[in-house]
């Protein structure tokens, strides 16, 4: 077998080449995927704001939660992300429901926007069944994503100190796509 001579630009630039295709991108690093479903579950701690007492039915409060994000498949998409959602508690006669909106947040700053309501409920998931969030776009990488996330209400042990912090899982099923 002949062996061709290279100069030595030619032979960096190619060196060059193998390894920006064998290390993945780093801080700002493109979404490959353009569609997928991702499991994921938001540790979140709930801090009650504001509240209003309707006598003799209940109350309304406005809610902070703050959480991190875990993939369950151990995978990057919607994982380590801080997430912050403001909402809305009802809990007046019969009426019972919570609806609000959220922010995800990535390494990066690149972020995901969502709506949910506990009262959209997908029967096709029958553990998922406290609410949905709907995905209404996002910036950077997730600049153009939608989708839909049903989810179901893990409620934690109450957390020590005043206020009134609650604490819970909220596990996701989430069918994604940025177009």
């Amino acid at each position: 077998m002949t062996r061709v001579k290279m100069s030595p630009v030619l032979e960096t630039a190619l060196l060059c080449a193998a390894l920006v295709a064998a290390v993945p991108a780093a801080a700002g690093e493109q979404m490959t995927e353009k569609k997928g479903t991702t499991p994921y579950v938001t540790h979140f701690i709930f801090r009650p704001i504001m509240s209003i007492d309707i006598p003799g039915l209940g109350t309304a409060t406005n809610l902070e939660a703050v959480g991190t994000t875990q993939n369950m498949k151990g995978e990057k998409m919607l994982d380590k992300m801080s997430a912050r959602c403001a909402a809305l508690s009802v809990a007046s006669g019969d009426k019972k429901y919570i609806d609000g909106a959220c922010v995800l947040a990535d390494s990066d700053g690149d972020k995901i926007f969502s709506t949910f309501d506990t009262r959209d409920v997908d029967k096709t998931q029958p553990d998922m069944k406290c609410g949905t969030h709907i995905i209404t776009g996002g910036t950077g990488k997730y600049k153009g994503i939608t989708g839909t996330e049903p989810f179901a209400c893990i409620a934690m042990p109450a957390l020590a100190g005043p206020g009134d912090y609650t604490a819970m899982d909220i596990p996701h099923n989430t069918a994604w796509e940025i177009k």
